[in-house]
């Protein structure tokens, strides 16, 4: 990384040399008092370009070669003001705004239009870039502590599930015959795979965090909600910024960005950004630490302005994961219904062998299969953007890839019972989006657009067994069991492939029946393909003639294929209407119809007599009926205080099973009958006075399984004689009931090596009460709630060089992020461990 960054620093400055053809408007925003107003918005209007002001009022807005122009000036509880310009002014401007309310408030871009968040009657949460990066968010992971909606769950970055109210994907590991219900964009590009969200944050600028069914706003579907994330966007007017920071467990993380322009029409943005950490476990059989950060991704931006009525903006990145993990750590046996001599303690008996430790907080593992997830991820897009008429038509076209190569240790242990657990993926995407949005009359404005992906996923993986396998596959007293080498080598090779595609008409009215009062339907229309192949051939161990030998390792693994394709079309759709009684208060109500598409499994399928289970192969789509009402409010001068009440019934859910039979890798899908989630939110900013602001967000949820009479046994009933349960009435997987969010800030004005800037400090806690970690409730798997702390101090500016000190977890809690079973469900299981306590420092400088 230190040569990739030295290479990018020179880049660095030979692009910051361009400044020649800035195309820039300055300018000032003062009250009438003249106090500088920090965070208002500036904004070309029937554009997307905006920007905010500094500590000292100023902003630089860049025309991106647009003129004439109308420029908002915006600032809650402030008239905004409306400047026409015909020509670059050659002096600042100044501009000063009637006061009424001191709060700033941001603005989005979910709607296809720059809008005021507490307009908008969606429920919606938004992180700046700043605010990530000061908070330490440089990934979802860290960001679902700023928003306790949002839940990510990765035992490793192909088993990673995003959902939005206990909702999206199934809780457990990832199968790819089944799409995400929470969409992931960045800059207008559909982002399939859910390992996108393990990765760093490249030169974000916004992140929005849409709740609620969103198919008639965006290209893919979403039943749950949205990542709506903006980059920085090239810019004319020359500029960079440098970041570095260093923390214990030798943490060390660089960004830079550089941006510019190479000639009247043309800017472009180079950013980087690079994460490395030692490991956080020890593996006392290597002497080495493992769970290693290692990432490094970039990303390139040219911006052509052929007229003043159209952007065309090309984009490529690519980002690439080293590390030394993602280890999990025994936390527990759980006693099951099988024979006394099939109990794990048992089995490692007789095998001679103890656990490194039986605290799983000691942080040690002896694993003897070493751990890998490389990723490579990156992609290439063309966006175009004209306005026509009162609108802007855009157009989206992406091309990308996701490259896995694994290596685990799926029996957690020093053993050689899995000698080999590895199931290399590749993935292409291709999408495309048409879409216009902007006003179609007087008092209607819209939405529309027509979504294209084609997406394919090959995985050939390996899975094979060690000398240990044996012991902990015997299931009857037959001495045979023993026989040497029977099981030492013998494995699977799997290729499994998927080819998916589909299609969507989508669009969404507002129409303002009176000032006060908007109506807002949506529809969608869908068309969804999936093709399946999957093809398992057994290999390795002990040649033998002797059939019940034979019989023995066919019990372990077996050769399995099967071929599926399936279709399905959607309609839905949504009816919001939105009533505003004052300026201060915004009030909505929802009713959406969505659904998931139809899922195929392509992880193999449990076997019925031998052979396998094909009537599990297709899976049905998930129907969604959901409701929501809210409101958005300002009740006093510098404070907003939101409130939303939903419930979700979701029919034919589509869960994940984790199966005790060796050969289903990863698990395999069902259907639950009906699926329930209610709940309610709030979220709060209060600006107390110059130096103090505190902001909070809680969230309630209750998820059930209204009914799920044929779900899987919990680990504990492993072995018992009925083969499903029925768990109706039972919580679902990763939902706790409670969460939420706390965080305060105190700034003032200081001096740093002769900059004037701001000190500050601030704490922010993240806490949820506990939840149940596998499909069927078991009481060994439940993760029981947690609460922490982050905290920063240090001094920023505008321009120049900011730093501060930063810890998280602060008070060194021991907790678990996630818990899963072994496969072969012997009785153990694992943990997912949240990171103890880190500290460091960070210097940024901006140019």
């Amino acid at each position: 990384m230190k040569t990739t960054i030295k290479h990018l620093f020179t880049t660095i400055l030979v692009l910051s040399l361009s400044n020649s053809f800035a195309q820039a408007i300055k300018g000032r925003v003062t009250t009438s008092e003249n106090t500088p107003l920090e965070s208002a918005n500036a904004v070309i209007n029937g554009t997307t370009i905006s920007t905010t002001t500094d500590k000292n009022g100023d902003f630089n807005i860049d025309t991106q070669g647009k003129l004439p122009v109308t420029i908002l000036i915006q600032y809650v509880g402030y008239k905004t003001e409306k400047l026409v310009l015909t020509a670059i002014p050659s002096s600042p401007l100044s501009i000063i705004l009637t006061e009424d309310n001191k709060l700033a408030e941001v603005v989005i871009s979910s709607r296809r239009r720059i809008e005021k968040a507490q307009n908008v009657p969606i429920p919606i949460s938004v992180v700046s870039g700043k605010q990530a990066e000061q908070a330490g968010a440089f990934n979802v992971n860290r960001i679902k502590e700023l928003i306790p909606s949002v839940q990510l769950y990765s035992s490793n970055p192909r088993n990673t599930g995003i959902n939005i109210r206990s909702l999206g994907s199934p809780f457990g590991l990832t199968n790819d015959g089944i799409d995400p219900g929470v969409g992931f964009y960045v800059d207008g590009v559909y982002y399939a795979r859910p390992a996108a969200t393990t990765l760093d944050f490249v030169d974000i600028s916004q992140i929005e965090v849409l709740r609620g069914p969103q198919g008639t706003l965006f290209g893919k579907n979403t039943t749950a909600g949205a990542f709506n994330i903006t980059t920085r966007k090239p810019s004319f007017t020359p500029s960079a910024n440098f970041e570095v920071s260093y923390g214990n467990y030798s943490f060390l993380q660089a960004k830079a960005s550089v941006t510019g322009a190479l000639s009247k029409k043309i800017a472009a943005r180079l950013s980087f950004s690079g994460t490395q950490r030692n490991g956080l476990i020890k593996n006392v059989a290597t002497e080495k630490s493992t769970n290693t950060l290692n990432n490094q991704g970039i990303k390139g931006q040219l911006l052509y302005t052929p007229s003043a009525n159209t952007n065309i903006l090309l984009s490529a990145d690519i980002t690439t994961q080293r590390p030394d993990g993602y280890a999990q750590v025994i936390a527990g046996v759980a006693p099951t219904k099988r024979a006394a001599y099939r109990q794990f303690n048992q089995i490692i008996a007789d095998l001679g062998y103890t656990l490194p430790s039986t605290n799983a907080f000691d942080r040690k593992i002896d694993h003897d299969t070493p751990w890998r997830s490389n990723q490579d991820l990156g992609g290439a897009s063309l966006n175009i953007d004209t306005k026509i008429g009162q609108g802007t038509l855009t157009s989206t076209t992406a091309w990308r890839f996701w490259n896995w190569d694994p290596s685990n240790d799926r029996d957690f242990t020093g053993l050689q019972v899995l000698a080999k657990s590895q199931n290399p993926t590749r993935q292409t995407q291709f999408t495309q989006e048409v879409r216009y949005a902007g006003q179609i009359a007087s008092k209607i404005s819209a939405v529309g657009g027509i979504f294209f992906i084609d997406q394919t996923s090959h995985t050939t993986g390996t899975e094979e067994s060690g000398s240990a396998q044996w012991r902990f596959s015997q299931s009857t007293t037959s001495s045979k069991w023993a026989t040497p080498g029977l099981f030492e080598g013998y494995g699977i090779y799997t290729d499994a492939s998927i080819h998916s595609t589909s299609a969507a008409v989508f669009g969404q009215l507002d129409w303002e029946i009176t000032e006060k009062l908007h109506v807002l339907p949506g529809l969608r229309y869908n068309y969804d393909r999936k093709d399946a192949d999957y093809n398992r051939t057994t290999y390795g161990g002990l040649q033998t003639t002797d059939p019940e030998l034979i019989a023995l390792k066919k019990l372990v693994y077996s050769d399995q294929s099967f071929a599926k394709n399936t279709d399905a079309t959607d309609f839905s759709g949504n009816l919001t209407i939105s009533f505003k009684p004052t300026d201060r208060v915004n009030t909505y109500a929802t009713y959406a119809k969505s659904y998931k598409p139809v899922g195929v499994n392509v992880a193999g399928l449990p076997t019925v007599n031998g052979q396998p289970a094909l009537d599990l192969a297709v899976i049905k789509p998930e129907k969604v009926n959901h409701f929501e009402i809210g409101a958005k409010t300002t009740p006093f001068n510098n404070t907003i205080f939101n409130i939303t009440f939903f419930n979700t019934d979701i029919s034919d859910y589509q869960t994940n099973v984790q199966a005790a039979e060796l050969g289903v890798n990863r698990g395999y899908l069902a259907n639950a009958d009906k699926v329930r989630v209610r709940g309610a939110e709030v979220d709060f900013s209060i600006t107390l006075n110059s130096h103090f602001n505190i902001n909070g967000a809680a969230t309630y949820t209750d998820g059930k399984y209204i009914k799920f009479t044929n779900a899987p046994l919990p680990l504990e009933e492993t072995g018992a004689s009925v083969a499903y349960k029925d768990v109706s009435g039972s919580s679902l997987p990763g939902v706790s009931k409670w969460a939420g969010s706390l965080g305060g800030e105190y700034t003032t004005d200081a001096k740093f090596f002769g900059n004037l800037g701001k000190f500050f400090i601030a704490l922010d806690s993240y806490s949820r009460s506990e939840f149940s970690s596998s499909p069927s409730a078991s009481k060994y798997l439940v993760v029981p709630g947690y609460a922490i702390f982050n905290g920063r101090l240090g001094f920023r500016v505008s321009d120049g060089l900011s730093a501060h000190i930063w810890g998280r977890n602060l008070l060194n809690k021991d907790y678990f992020e996630q818990l899963l079973p072994a496969g072969g469900n012997a009785g153990h299981y694992a943990g997912v461990l949240g990171d103890q306590r880190t500290y460091g420092i960070t210097l940024k400088y901006l140019l």
